[in-house]
């Protein structure tokens, strides 16, 4: 067992597991999404500082392990790196991306291949060890595919084209009583529109059975599989893995297109936390 004070982070666009592991003892915290392609150093700090409730004067962590969306890049991991340096004091800080820590929670020593679906969507081939290859992830604009910033965007089409039938209209205007112009000037000029959109797509949570929202969810998922994960060499040799808040509400959905694809489905969980805290204190 790893004696050390570790503080592990497993963070999305909107939200940011935290445990801190200490004198035996491990704290969830959870705090705001810290994604270094909207954040400054300045503001990852003020977010700690105002979220999250550890003092570093009166606890001394000796290592952080940062996984997070955005965390792709050497500038980016700086960013990360850097602002827990500062606040926390600390030597010894890693940061690893998002979807490693998909891989790690999911596949544990296996081969196998990790897809997350949350506020966004993302996938790779995990060797047991590393990442060995991951199709490309465009982001909110132009990828995301089967993730929450994709399904709500497929929502706010149906509904500003005015697709919907009478009984969605109504509920959709009950649940969301913005004007159009109100959407569209949140989601244009106002920060974080990759959470914006996503927050829409609780409305296929809501509506599951309706036509036109297995509609939306089913295409939104297949457009994962077209993009993606078919594109795989190892699709039909190892399992495939989910994580992330979309994954565990569209389960059926996505257990149905593996079965059509011939895919062998392996495990959908929510949040890798628990599977990094495992990792990192064996």
């Amino acid at each position: 067992m790893n004696k050390k004070t570790l503080l592990i982070a497993e963070s999305g666009s909107t939200k940011t597991d935290w445990c801190l592991v200490h004198e035996g003892k491990k704290k969830n915290l959870q705090t705001q999404g810290i994604n270094p392609f909207f954040l400054q150093e300045n503001d990852i700090i003020s977010i700690f500082m105002s979220e999250l409730k550890i003092n570093p004067a009166k606890i001394k962590i000796e290592e952080i392990h940062f996984y997070g969306a955005g965390v792709n890049s050497e500038d980016k991991k700086m960013i990360i790196s850097n602002s827990l340096k500062k606040y926390f004091n600390v030597k010894k800080v890693y940061c690893y991306s998002d979807m490693l820590a998909s891989a790690r929670a999911v596949c544990k020593q296996e081969k196998g291949i990790a897809c997350i679906l949350g506020t966004g969507s993302n996938t790779c081939y995990y060797n047991g060890k590393n990442i060995q290859y991951k199709t490309p992830s465009l982001g909110y604009i132009l990828g995301d595919e089967g993730g929450g910033t994709h399904l709500g965007k497929k929502i706010l089409q149906y509904y500003l084209h005015g697709i919907f039938d009478e009984e969605l209209t109504l509920a959709f205007e009950k649940k969301y009583p913005e004007t159009t112009n109100d959407i569209l000037e949140t989601l244009y000029r106002k920060p974080f529109p990759n959470r914006y959109l996503a927050g829409f797509a609780g409305f296929i949570f809501e509506h599951r059975g309706h036509y036109m929202i297995e509609n939306i969810a089913e295409d939104g998922l297949n457009d994962l599989f077209i993009n993606h994960l078919l594109r795989y060499p190892q699709k039909w040799k190892v399992p495939v893995h989910f994580t992330g808040s979309v994954s565990v509400f569209l389960k059926d959905i996505l257990m149905n297109l593996c079965d059509q694809y011939g895919i062998q489905c392996g495990t959908i969980i929510q949040k890798p936390i628990k599977g990094l805290i495992q990792y990192h204190t064996a």
